[in-house]
């Protein structure tokens, strides 16, 4: 097996042994102790804790209120802001049909008649990385998503925004934009800071603070997901470019130094190819340092068969799943478990990253196996509702049936509430 300096063997053993997330104990405690500090001391500490570490001065505003990110908006060049409004206008679109995919139910029962609402949550926390990369995509992605959801109350927060971050969240229509990242922003969202009311549902990625935030309060609100290392599984076969392939790998590469660029492949020819691609395409890239400290994680996994690639992905449950083969729809079909799917040759994944319509907020660590993307539906609740009619045959059985429950439970209680509708229904009326 012919080693390669960019391309590492892996095993799928190996994928399968990394697809756990985790928070180290000492981050946990370090975030629990500046949530606490806000949870006692509400905006000072918010305050407090943004200057030393390095997201405002004491003279920079908190909070970013509406008028000046439409100002923002319409400061930026041309070309910017043409393609941040067609990247949310695909965003919305999506989001949209989502929406209108899910519908209220209604539906007899032997006793009566039940039913659902499917119910926007209040008010939604949209965070935003502002550190290596500020990314107006993620603003787009969380803030549009929650409006075309129909939530009420929409806040972005993001440290250091740029000029591109609060044009994005007026595009996503935000209420107001809160100048700082980190524990202490999850900790503002919360708890509700400076005019800002609490916050119902937290979304969007961040770093190890802002993902050890959401898991500590996770209960007290609604998160999308803990987020981790970005990931992409690009499966190829022998049509696949080379030199298409290596720039996937590198455009997930250069996220992070921690990110997961991983290529199978069942075509012999095809890693030494992409080895050559890859150094290549690193001579002239501007982020080839971080590239290729992220290739170190990611690698190659040689397969004899689309079967056994399609096991590999299962086993890894990548955020990001491009298939670059001949009839990426059928490879699809046998795959289970991924964040999102990217099918054929010009699918980028950077695609996805931009707009071109699905969210790119995504379950990282092998999360995928058990939950999905951020969607319309991370913003709604589903209420359902009982209305039971008396005069029917059935609402005697059921009556009975919540008797022999009750008893077989010990709650006599329950059962005293059931018989007393049967035994006293004709002589009921209001007291009132």
């Amino acid at each position: 097996m012919k080693q390669f300096e960019l391309l590492r063997h892996r095993s799928i053993a190996e994928l399968r042994g990394r697809s756990r997330l985790g928070i180290d104990a000492d981050t946990l405690t370090r975030a629990a102790r500046i949530l606490d500090d806000v949870d006692r001391n509400g905006e000072s500490a918010v305050r407090r804790w943004s200057e030393q570490l390095g997201d405002r001065t004491p003279d920079s505003p908190l909070i970013i209120d509406a008028d000046v990110c439409r100002q923002a908006l319409e400061s930026l060049p041309d070309g910017e802001l043409e393609a941040l409004k067609r990247a949310h206008s695909r965003i919305e679109s999506f989001a949209v049909a989502q929406r209108a995919s899910l519908a209220d139910l209604e539906l007899d029962l032997p006793a009566g008649r039940a039913g659902h609402e499917i119910t926007p949550i209040a008010t939604a926390g949209c965070y935003a990385p502002g550190g290596r990369y500020p990314l107006p995509s993620s603003v787009l992605m969380t803030a549009v998503t929650a409006r075309a959801a129909g939530v009420e109350r929409v806040y972005v927060a993001s440290p250091r925004p740029t000029a591109a971050t609060l044009a994005a969240a007026a595009l996503g229509r935000a209420d107001a934009v809160l100048a700082v990242g980190g524990v202490q922003a999850i900790g503002a969202l919360v708890n509700g800071i400076a005019g800002l009311d609490y916050c119902d549902v937290v979304v969007g990625p961040g770093n190890r603070w802002v993902t050890a935030a959401k898991q500590l309060v996770n209960g007290r609100v609604r998160i999308d997901m803990l987020a981790g290392p970005s990931e992409l599984m690009v499966i190829a076969d022998d049509s696949a470019d080379p030199a298409w392939v290596a720039a996937d790998l590198l455009a997930q590469a250069e996220h992070d130094p921690d990110a997961v660029p991983m290529l199978v492949t069942w075509c012999s020819k095809l890693p030494e190819a992409v080895e050559r691609e890859l150094e290549r395409q690193l001579a002239d890239l501007p982020t080839a340092d971080i590239a290729r400290r992220a290739m170190n994680n990611g690698g190659l996994l040689t397969v004899d068969d689309p079967e056994e690639a399609v096991a590999a992905a299962d086993a890894m449950a990548p955020e990001h799943l491009q298939l670059s083969t001949r009839d990426p729809r059928d490879l699809l079909t046998r795959c289970r478990h991924y964040g999102a799917a990217f099918l054929g040759h010009h699918s980028a994944e950077v695609f996805g990253d931009y707009g071109a319509g699905p969210n790119h907020t995504l379950p990282t660590g092998g999360t995928a196996r058990f939950s999905g993307g951020l969607w319309v539906g991370t913003f709604l609740r589903t209420r359902t509702w009982l209305d039971l009619d008396p005069s029917l045959p059935a609402f005697s059985r059921l009556v009975a049936d919540t008797e022999v429950l009750a008893d077989l439970e010990g709650l006599a209680g329950h059962r005293r509430a059931a018989s007393i509708r049967r035994d006293r229904m004709k002589k009921f009326r209001s007291p009132w």
